[in-house]
């Protein structure tokens, strides 16, 4: 079927997202054919989609949004030889569809005069059927060919697939959109895919991938050497290349923690600034050559003054991995917060190795997500939500339970996030004790928190559950959320005291 479109084309075209379309799939509203739909089905599902609505619109103000210091227009137009190359495509599908056409009128003719043919040598009840034959497809052809019909799901994939290229890779099937100057990997990264790569600078080659099908261009220098007998094979770095046409890859996709590598990077401070109270957000930034590969939710090990160290969640999305961001605490007495808050400088050297831990998130999970965040455990979870957002989570609740209203910090953060979005629910409490240490009273109170929670959503005991904050306070967390008859499979925990 020519007209197949793949979830993700498809759910940009009607402005929902692939989650929506997959639980209509799921129920039987939407017919699927192995993973793609049709024109034809997608809009007898969402027959209001129109032409002149504003979900491009929309789309263009989030890439301006995070459009990270770049003009405007050179992140949202592709390059101009690829935006060439993306209409001399259609246009060459343009020309096949006009040489079909003209096809069909000649086959008519011949049609025509066979019928003709026949009505001269038949008697007449088969002259009337002929000619009854031949008014209904007369009439039938003249509707098909209308010129006033418009498709305009049909006309916005043109649009859509000359501002964008799709992407498919193997052998995990994963897919996404590559939009503006974006590479490859760049644009695997905004949608949350955790592509093999190393240094993101053309320098390493472990991003190299094969190219199945469709065509490519090379937009960046690389000093890596991909050999005569990988090119042949249609071997290049997706750091350097982006895509002209839809393409088809053969890629690596890390599976889970252990597909990370351990590294080891001297990143600098580029930032160190106040949120509340004896809570300050540490930007490290590491070289252009070297970034932190890691996956949403992971911690690493801090180094400063040679030999203070600490292990700290990464409070930022993989899809920015050279822009590391850190929530940190004054903890007086503690020889790594008394080293950043009294000593460290911007441009200071940090060294950072890692990552580790496994509170990552379960994608393939279809269940609605609640996440949990006491005190400083906003960071790894604020990590793992964005990732969730990137690969547009049906739905996901956010609770910030905080000592005093000092610790919930950053508290805007979540209020955007459930204004932006509509699958997205925030609320935020206040426990009255310090978290650090929860027992007797100050445990019967966490739990009627929690209970009170559990009961305005009932939804909660079929969703994945993630935790964290002080040791302390998850170890009730936890507690609660497997005496009410969740298993322990879908209860994930990250300590960040």
């Amino acid at each position: 079927m020519s007209d197949l479109l793949s979830l993700t084309r498809a759910a940009r075209l009607v402005g929902v997202t692939r989650a929506a379309l997959q639980k209509k799939i799921q129920v039987g509203e939407l017919i699927s054919y192995d993973g793609m739909v049709t024109i034809e089905n997608l809009l007898s599902c969402y027959p209001d989609a129109q032409l002149e609505d504003n979900v491009e619109f929309k789309r263009i103000s989030q890439i301006k949004e995070r459009a990270f210091g770049k003009r405007v227009f050179e992140y949202v137009l592709p390059d101009a030889e690829v935006l060439a190359a993306r209409i001399a495509e259609l246009s060459k599908t343009l020309a096949n569809s006009q040489e079909q056409v003209k096809q069909f009128n000649v086959l008519l003719d011949k049609l025509w005069n066979k019928f003709s043919e026949i009505e001269s040598q038949s008697k007449s009840e088969v002259r009337t059927a002929m000619e009854n034959l031949k008014a209904w497809i007369k009439q039938e052809v003249s509707a098909t060919l209308e010129s006033g019909y418009n498709n305009s799901v049909a006309i916005k994939d043109g649009v859509l697939r000359i501002m964008t290229a799709q992407v498919t890779v193997l052998p995990s099937k994963h897919d996404f959109l590559v939009e503006g100057q974006d590479t490859l990997l760049e644009a695997a990264m905004r949608a949350g895919i955790p592509l093999n790569y190393g240094c993101s600078g053309g320098n390493c080659g472990l991003c190299k991938a094969k190219v199945v099908s469709g065509q490519v261009k090379k937009t960046r220098h690389h000093d890596f050497a991909i050999s005569e007998a990988d090119k042949n094979q249609g071997c290049i770095l997706l750091c350097s290349n982006t895509a002209v046409s839809d393409v088809v890859l053969e890629a690596a996709v890390a599976g889970g923690v252990q597909d990370i590598p351990f590294q080891q990077i001297s990143a600098k401070v580029k930032a160190i600034d106040a949120l509340a109270g004896d809570m300050v957000l540490l930007h490290l930034q590491t070289p252009r050559s070297e970034r932190l590969r890691f996956l949403a939710g992971q911690s690493v090990t801090l180094r400063v003054g040679q030999s203070f160290t600490a292990e700290l969640p990464i409070a930022s999305c993989p899809c920015d991995d050279r822009n590391l961001l850190f929530h940190l605490r004054r903890l007086p007495g503690n020889l790594f917060s008394d080293y950043v808050f009294e000593r460290l400088n911007q441009n200071d050297v940090v060294e950072v190795e890692g990552p580790q831990g496994e509170f990552i998130l379960h994608e393939k999970s279809p269940r609605p997500l609640y996440f949990f965040a006491f005190d400083g455990g906003f960071a790894p979870i604020k990590s793992v939500i964005e990732h969730a957002m990137s690969l547009e989570a049906e739905s996901i609740h956010l609770y910030r339970i905080g000592s005093s209203q000092e610790h919930i910090y950053l508290p805007n953060v979540g209020r955007a996030w459930a204004d932006a979005l509509d699958n997205f629910h925030y609320e935020q409490q206040v426990a009255g004790f310090d978290l650090r240490a929860v027992n007797g009273k100050r445990e019967e109170k966490l739990n009627e928190q929690l209970s009170s929670i559990v009961a305005s959503n009932a939804e909660i005991t079929q969703s994945d559950i993630y935790l964290a904050g002080p040791e302390s306070a998850l170890a009730v967390a936890e507690q609660f959320f497997l005496d009410i008859g969740l298993p322990k499979t879908r209860v994930f925990v990250a300590i960040v005291n």
